[in-house]
């Protein structure tokens, strides 16, 4: 009998999700990876198969701010990161791609901020 491996179906859900969605340069996708330790967004023109924007915990203007704060925290940092780059990019719009990871903890943070600062989707 085969072991339940949770890796292996996070990606079966995410190859689900990438299905269903695409990023355009109008519109692209907020892509959302979740490490143990650091938690990454990213915007993909999957037109043109480019990082448009990114933003993570490792990010140089956040990494000074980031000792004091719980995980769900620093997402919410993340979140308000990418909103603002986007928007000087002048993005407004974006489809939410979680990666496979349910909408609850440290993505939805990153999510809810990022709208709060100014993203649609």
């Amino acid at each position: 009998m085969a072991r339940y491996d949770r890796r292996e179906a996070r990606l079966k859900r995410h190859r689900r999700i990438r299905a269903k969605i695409s990023g355009t340069p109008e519109r692209p996708r907020l892509n959302v990876f979740r490490s143990n330790q650091h938690i990454y967004a990213q915007l993909i023109d999957d037109v043109k198969q480019h990082t448009l924007v990114a933003a993570s915990t490792l990010d140089a203007t956040l990494r000074p701010k980031l000792s004091e704060h719980t995980k769900i925290e620093e997402a919410r940092l993340v979140g308000r990161l990418i909103a603002e780059r986007a928007q000087a990019l002048g993005i407004k719009r974006v489809v939410f791609d979680r990666g496979g990871y349910l909408y609850h903890g440290r993505v939805k943070a990153l999510a809810e901020a990022a709208r709060e600062a100014g993203l649609e989707f």
